[in-house]
């Protein structure tokens, strides 16, 4: 049985079923939330900005998602994998994170990106709270 493709409905159920998350919403009426824990950002659904374009027609991206990572090398060995649909730009040089867009998301399997949105969360939650985490899905 091959496995099921990402989507973006798998991003909001990953994230919102890890422990202590907030969803933060921008009340503007977009569907573009922000999901925390401990108040730090580790899923980032972003609006339209001038960083992230189609390369043709010059459009913003409207469907990118910020993903947050461990470290610069993890984010490297993300975005150069061809195999993966994350990328970055200048923007976020030196940031730990990548972006994806949702309309790629399903280059990923939903294994993956549970695997992505699982490390995102743990390298932004408590030492306390990401050990209990392990502990418990005997990670560790």
């Amino acid at each position: 049985m091959a496995a099921r493709k990402a989507r973006v409905a798998d991003i909001h159920e990953i994230a919102s079923g890890m422990p202590h998350v907030t969803k933060w919403e921008r009340g503007d009426g977009t569907d573009r939330p922000v999901y925390q824990v401990g108040g730090k950002s580790f899923v980032f659904f972003r609006t339209p900005r001038p960083d992230a374009v189609d390369p043709i027609t010059g459009e913003k991206y409207d469907d990118v998602i910020m993903i947050w990572v461990e470290s610069e090398a993890e984010k490297l060995a993300l975005v150069s994998d061809d195999t993966t649909p994350f990328f970055t730009t200048p923007h976020f040089d030196g940031h730990p994170s990548v972006l994806v867009r949702a309309s790629h998301l399903g280059e990923l399997t939903k294994q993956e990106l549970t695997e992505i949105i699982q490390d995102a969360w743990l390298c932004r939650a408590s030492n306390r709270r990401a050990v209990t985490w392990l502990k418990e899905h005997r990670l560790n």
